[in-house]
């Protein structure tokens, strides 16, 4: 079965050539919608069902289940998910060969879960790579809430040098940036909130 296309080439070469220029970029993915819609379907079943979790911060011995962040989450490729989730992560990674060809970042793995933040929650200001572990190159996060209305908020805020920049939680918007460099942080929301977080992988540089 052929990967499905989460853009088009087009797209994916200017999604590189503004990761190339700054630490970050937004787009709009109009040719996924009809995956998104599927995916969007699948995750509100699946929180209906009582399949997404509390999610934790942190590692191990380290981790954490309240506090910095009040989302429920489910990994892609667990059982539980349906066909559109699957295609979604293979469009993602179908990301990777581009990406490494134009940027040499040696991307090797794409992992992705669903995250839904119940109104009212939010997500502490952070970075997403973990202490001692630089495997996280990139972070992505694509959103899955179809006529969100501004006043309704929950917007993705990212913590730049020139100063902070609010991204809305709509359907087919993309957010991309360094997992270890850009601070982020969701702000809360007046109605429940869908996204995919995703971080492409590398193998550790430490020691090498």
């Amino acid at each position: 079965m052929p990967c499905p296309a989460l853009m088009n080439p087009d797209r994916i070469e200017a999604l590189a050539e503004t990761l190339a220029d700054r630490d970050w970029a937004v787009l709009e993915v109009p040719e996924a919608l009809p995956l998104l819609r599927r995916v969007a379907g699948e995750a509100q079943a699946l929180a209906v069902s009582g399949r997404l979790r509390p999610a934790a911060t942190g590692r191990a011995g380290g981790r954490r289940f309240a506090g910095l962040r009040g989302d429920s989450t489910l990994w892609l490729d667990d059982p539980a998910c349906g066909p559109a989730a699957g295609e979604l992560l293979s469009a993602l990674d179908g990301l990777r060969p581009a990406l490494n060809r134009r940027l040499l970042l040696g991307l090797e793995a794409v992992e992705a879960h669903f995250a839904r933040y119940p109104p009212g929650a939010g997500y502490a200001r952070h970075v997403d790579r973990f202490a001692g572990d630089d495997t996280r190159v990139l972070s992505l996060v694509l959103y899955l809430n179809e006529d969100w209305p501004e006043e309704a908020g929950g917007q993705l805020r990212l913590h730049l040098p020139a100063g902070p920049v609010d991204i809305g939680p709509r359907l087919g918007t993309m957010t991309v940036f360094l997992a270890g460099e850009v601070e982020h942080e969701v702000l809360p929301a007046t109605r429940p909130r869908l996204s995919v977080a995703a971080w492409f992988r590398r193998r550790s540089l430490r020691g090498a």
